[in-house]
């Protein structure tokens, strides 16, 4: 007599649901951005490692002269990059600076301790902070970087930030762009020797090897009309693309697969 336990072979097995991992940000990590003191000494250190990076680094700017309205012409502007390039987007600012660029940038960063300990990371290459979100930034945020923009001075955005999904923009970018007239830059980098961090855009840390060699791309800019300014988010999501897809190529890496907008 058969075992009526025993599963019948002739029935198909149910397929396992597919298990999907989000990430968490580390409680270590958590609790040293909160902590006062470590805090400002940890985003010390990032700051030297970044500066460690860009001065190790060989870099080829790719466009560059698209920036001309901002470093020449004192053209307010918005710079826009993908979360997972930020790492190594603040050398954009220390060449047009280099340039002759007396323009201030303002970095959009969230108001959780880790947007604020990316401020004071950057801080150290004379940029701004504004505190909000390309997607949930409320409109005192958004007000701000009005004003900001009106004065004459920069907004860098990372249109998928800060919490994602990866390569998926917001409309916060587009809608500054049609409400002010400012251009937009997309813009990316990329290092030929590099890691990529477990988070939820894997965000890329290049090494601080002397010679190697950086790229970073600036796309051709352009403007959003007040009407209809939805349909130019396509746009903004293939101009990003498009950048770090040239940034990979120029370095020798097999560009990553870009996500639907």
């Amino acid at each position: 007599m058969a075992d009526s336990l025993a599963p019948d072979p002739t029935k198909p097995k149910r397929p396992k649901p597919e298990r999907t991992r989000t990430f968490r940000t580390p409680k270590w990590f958590k609790w040293l951005v909160r902590h006062p003191r470590l805090k400002d000494g940890f985003a010390r250190l990032v700051g030297i490692y970044l500066a460690l990076v860009y001065r190790t680094t060989r870099w080829d700017f790719v466009g560059l002269e698209n920036l001309a309205p901002t470093t020449h012409e004192k053209t307010a502007g918005l710079v826009c990059f993908w979360h997972e390039r930020l790492p190594m987007m603040s050398m954009l600012a220390i060449e047009a600076q280099r340039l002759g660029a007396s323009m201030r940038t303002y970095v959009l960063v969230s108001g959780h301790n880790d947007g604020r300990f990316i401020g004071h990371a950057v801080g150290r290459f004379n940029l701004g902070t504004v505190i909000g979100s390309s997607s949930k930034g409320g409109a005192a945020s958004l007000r701000n970087m009005l004003l900001l923009l009106r004065e004459g001075s920069n907004i860098a955005i990372t249109p998928d930030g800060p919490r994602g999904p990866a390569k998926v923009a917001a409309a916060g970018v587009v809608q500054l762009a049609a409400a002010t007239g400012a251009p937009i830059y997309a813009a990316s980098a990329q290092c030929r020797f590099h890691m990529r961090m477990p988070s939820w855009d894997s965000m890329i840390l290049p090494f601080p090897i002397p010679f190697s060699r950086g790229v970073i791309v600036v796309e051709p800019a352009f403007t959003v009309p007040r009407a209809d300014w939805a349909a130019h988010m396509p746009r903004v999501v293939a101009a990003l693309n498009t950048a770090s897809e040239k940034a990979d190529r120029l370095c020798g890496i097999t560009p990553s697969p870009s996500e639907p907008s």
